[in-house]
């Protein structure tokens, strides 16, 4: 088996893979479904681009709890839990539809309920893929993620238009509705899973920890930001294709459903160019290049009416879309640390369906203004500039950063060693550090520092700074505070990366003997009642 699909070699990898690939078909089937229904129905072309952002909105609310509910709870228990409710949910969404009541409101409002499912469920997902397979396939194992998704693209809306065609939207809903079930019976199958555990931490706290890891984590913060100006534009070929193939190409559904098997097409054949492209260039360059391309792309789908071209057009448009998407996705799923995955993966996934339904939503109600054709054109331009700034300010690499967890040594503790009791096991803790830095040498600590401050911040610190003792000026003071004794445990012990040391070994090197270290607990103030 190729390296590209060596995950596939994995058996818990490989059922999950084929149980989510049946469940995007049917996904994808009731999608086009509910759009070629609304088509159907006269409904203009802002409403028929509402049913991608109802089903991508609930993660703009959703997304962080479920980031922090995927590493409090058994992933496999949660997911379990979300995709039964999802069968019921769709089961009902069959019923109304076979009844005549269902509305576009009504539809887009299950379509919504729906969306929130996926919300809760797929970072729990995504954090899933480490957790079975090696290291080295992570980013492999990504790329066949997202293929089984454009290859649902691919089969579904064809299977879509057959389906429509000869029994009605109807039995789409109850092909999705048996979808789900696939899924459940692979997570029934899948015995033996012990996720790893962290030390507790309350809810919010840890939601706090989340947001600050991608805060600080700068080749994060730049491939979400990357990601987001992407699919802001991208995503007006798949909101306004429907009606493209509609109204500019006289297609029925099942040509529309072939318009999206062109573009699975594409994302299939990624699977095997992405490989030696990674081993070649950077993510920040597959990234640039793949935008332009896919810019590139949706200006030839808007500007022909010959078929052929558009599907050639779709095919290459296909490989790029998965040339981003993947290759950002495979990239962060190995580069955040273990303690935080589910929780950045969350965030990764507020920014690719939020973008996705701010995309679909703006350049739907364009389109009522300015045509399906000229909005394509001005994402594709934008889509190509946006290659070209990218390939002259390229993203961060980070193939040269250490990854994996290292222990770092306690020093002594006054009051407490080791685990703290349970009255100060919430206290705030205020860390003071003294270094003794000879003067010549105090810039450049001071640079190494700011590092230093920032892996503080990833790793649980709320506020940091460096200061000069004003009794000794050869002595600087790291100063951070951690919101509880056992979140700087944690910090010790589980959250510093070999990345995270090294820049704390850099600094250290500059300065003389060993740093004196203080931990201070916050004192409790009783208060005089008025």
């Amino acid at each position: 088996m190729s390296s590209a699909f060596a995950p596939l070699g994995v058996r818990v990898f490989r059922l999950l893979w084929i149980a989510g690939l049946v469940s995007n078909i049917g996904s994808w089937m009731q999608t086009v479904g509910a759009q070629w229904l609304l088509v159907e129905q006269g409904s203009p072309a802002s409403v028929v681009a509402l049913v991608q952002t109802a089903a991508a909105a609930p993660v703009l609310l959703l997304a962080l709890p479920a980031g922090v509910l995927g590493e409090f709870f058994n992933r496999r228990t949660l997911l379990i839990v979300v995709q039964t409710a999802q069968f019921l949910i769709v089961l009902g969404l069959a019923w109304l539809t076979w009844a005549g009541a269902m509305t576009p409101a009504l539809l887009l409002a299950v379509t919504f309920l729906l969306g929130a499912g996926s919300a809760l469920q797929l970072p729990a997902y995504q954090a899933v893929v480490p957790d079975v397979v090696p290291a080295p396939m992570i980013a492999d194992a990504a790329v066949l993620s997202s293929i089984g998704v454009n290859v649902a693209r691919a089969i579904g809306p064809a299977l879509a238009g057959l389906v429509v065609a000869q029994l009605g939207v109807t039995a789409v809903f109850v092909v999705n509705a048996l979808s789900f079930l696939v899924f459940l019976v692979a997570l029934f199958a899948w015995r033996g899973y012990t996720p790893k555990r962290g030390r507790p931490e309350r809810f919010l706290d840890a939601t706090r920890a989340g947001v600050r890891y991608v805060r600080n984590a700068g080749a994060i913060r730049g491939l979400y930001l990357r990601l987001a100006l992407f699919l802001l534009p991208a995503n007006g070929l798949w909101a306004l294709l429907p009606v493209l193939a509609s109204a500019e190409l006289h297609l029925d559904a099942g040509g529309y459903g072939l318009l999206l098997a062109s573009l699975g097409v594409g994302s299939v054949a990624g699977a095997f160019l992405l490989p030696p492209l990674r081993a070649r260039w950077s993510t920040g360059t597959i990234v640039a290049v793949a935008s332009a391309v896919f810019g590139v792309c949706i200006v030839v789908v808007a500007l022909t009416s010959l078929l052929w071209l558009v599907l050639i057009a779709l095919v290459i448009g296909g490989f790029a879309w998965i040339g981003v998407i993947a290759t950002i996705n495979g990239t962060v799923q190995s580069f955040l640390p273990v303690w935080v995955r589910t929780r950045g993966l969350s965030i990764y996934q507020l920014v690719l369906f939020g973008s996705t339904a701010v995309g679909s939503a703006v350049t739907g109600a364009l389109a009522g203004w300015a045509g399906v054709v000229g909005v394509l054109l001005g994402c594709g331009a934008l889509l190509v500039v946006l290659g070209i700034v990218s390939a002259l300010r390229p993203a961060i690499d980070t193939r040269d950063k250490g990854r994996a967890i290292v222990a770092m040594p306690l020093t002594d503790v006054p009051l407490v060693q080791g685990e703290a009791p349970d009255d100060l096991g919430a206290t705030p803790v205020l860390v003071l550090i003294r270094y003794a830095v000879a003067a010549e040498r105090r810039d450049e600590f001071a640079q190494r520092m700011d590092a230093v401050g920032r892996s503080r911040r990833r790793t649980g610190a709320r506020d940091w700074g460096l200061y000069t003792d004003r009794e000794d000026p050869a002595v600087l003071v790291e100063a951070f505070q951690v919101g509880s004794w056992s979140e700087h445990l944690s910090q010790h012990e589980e959250r510093m990366t070999e990345y995270d040391r090294q820049l704390l070994d850099r600094a250290r090197a500059l300065a003389e003997g060993e740093p004196v270290v203080e931990h201070l607990l916050e004192a409790e103030v009783a208060r005089r009642p008025r």
